[in-house]
């Protein structure tokens, strides 16, 4: 027997939730087959088969499980079976329908498994009772009730007898597990707001210039550096400016002390499926645009399909959000503990303002709004408010960028 134990998503994970296996007791598994999917609170990982044989499972879908548990065995001596997949894929069981069950079966009226049974059994119409469950739901008791006085319409004839009394539509009710990733995101959130002085400040950037030189010089850098050329490493870039010129915004508060660092490491949020996920660029300040633009989408195509690292994840000492993708006109982003602010970036929309090439001129422009939670038992507002002049300053005038000013 070969053993199938949970493996360590990361240094700082103990637990784990299994996903739905792949497989059911005593199928026959190829090596490095895909058995299962384990949600940790960072990250979720793909459960391979370690060996050929047939697989024994030792514990149920959808637990919680210690890293390390063993959840199934891989039976090697097992005779591989001939025609195993057809064998299995032709596999039907025979299912006979009553025409008593098939409209308890059909009736859109919301009830319990035990009484629908019930109901198909005694061949009465649960469309046509009251129920005297939640929200009307039609359980145990009021089949047997019906059976016993006689009050409901066979079920045979329902769909002739029974009229609506309420208005059509599904008042449908259902409750999904929270994954390990979202619960962790929830406590993290909840978290920030109770332990932090947060605060949000705003200011508006105009998109002209990052526009126009993104327009006039998209073809050449993709063909240079195969890659697109978009915002957030203009916005990057403009942040580790600002926080070279701001470091309390790069640093943490540990207890009565602040730890500064003299790297930048850049927290990108990242909306997928299964939750927001924070992939981190090391070492940003080093980087050049076309190098940004890389890891940005080697991040995205990876968070897309799950296959982020827990140490890609892991640290960061300030984060950018854009929910302008989603066309998010205004938001105050909450902080990511342990940083001690964040920037939000939002949808652009053409507003009429003062034309700054024509003072007193009015002028459509192609407007930002920009907002920094932070921290203020760290960061003044004077701070946070220059910061987000520093960031503006830089994509109205990327030559600032270059220069290193």
């Amino acid at each position: 027997m070969v053993e199938v134990v949970v493996p360590s998503p990361g240094e700082s994970i103990t637990e784990v939730t299994l996903g739905t296996w792949r497989k059911s007791d005593g199928d026959w598994v190829e090596k490095d087959e895909l058995l299962n999917e384990i949600d940790s609170d960072k990250a979720t990982l793909e459960l391979l088969s370690p060996a050929s044989g047939a697989i024994r499972l030792v514990v149920k879908s959808g637990t919680e499980q210690k890293v390390g548990t063993l959840v199934a065995n891989i039976d090697e001596a097992a005779a591989r079976p001939a025609g195993a997949v057809a064998a299995k894929s032709a596999k039907v069981t025979a299912v006979v329908v009553t025409p008593a069950a098939k409209v308890a079966a059909d009736s859109p009226t919301r009830i319990s498994g035990v009484a629908k049974k019930m109901a198909a059994d005694k061949g009465i119409d649960a469309g046509a009772l009251e129920g005297s469950g939640p929200s009307g739901r039609v359980m145990k008791i009021d089949i047997e009730g019906a059976a016993k006085s006689g009050s409901a319409a066979p079920a045979a004839t329902a769909n002739v007898a029974h009229v609506p009394t309420s208005v059509p539509g599904t008042r449908g009710i259902r409750r999904e597990k929270m994954t390990r990733l979202r619960q962790r995101i929830a406590e993290r959130l909840v978290s920030a707001q109770h332990t932090a002085a947060m605060l949000t400040t705003f200011n508006e950037v105009d998109m002209s210039e990052v526009i126009r030189l993104r327009t006039e010089h998209k073809a050449d850098f993709e063909k240079s550096y195969g890659v697109g050329l978009g915002f957030m490493g203009f916005f990057i870039r403009s942040c580790v400016s600002a926080l070279q010129h701001y470091p309390r915004a790069n640093a943490y508060l540990a207890g009565d002390e602040m730890e500064f660092h003299d790297y930048v490491d850049v927290g990108v949020a990242v909306g997928t499926e299964r939750g927001l996920v924070v992939p981190v660029i090391r070492n940003a300040e080093a980087l050049a645009l076309p190098d940004i633009e890389k890891t940005l989408k080697s991040f995205a195509l990876r968070a897309r399909d799950g296959k982020l690292t827990v140490d890609e994840m892991t640290g960061g000492t300030f984060t950018i959000s854009n929910g302008g993708v989603y066309g998010s006109l205004m938001s105050t982003p909450i902080l990511n503990p342990p940083q001690s602010a964040i920037l939000g970036m939002h949808t652009i929309k053409k507003r009429a303002v003062e034309d700054p090439h024509n003072p007193g001129q009015i002028a459509l422009r192609p407007m930002m709004y920009l907002a920094l939670s932070y921290d203020h038992r760290i960061i003044d507002g004077s701070e946070a408010v220059g910061f987000l002049v520093h960031v503006k300053d830089c994509i109205e005038n990327p030559g600032r960028l270059l220069l290193g000013v």
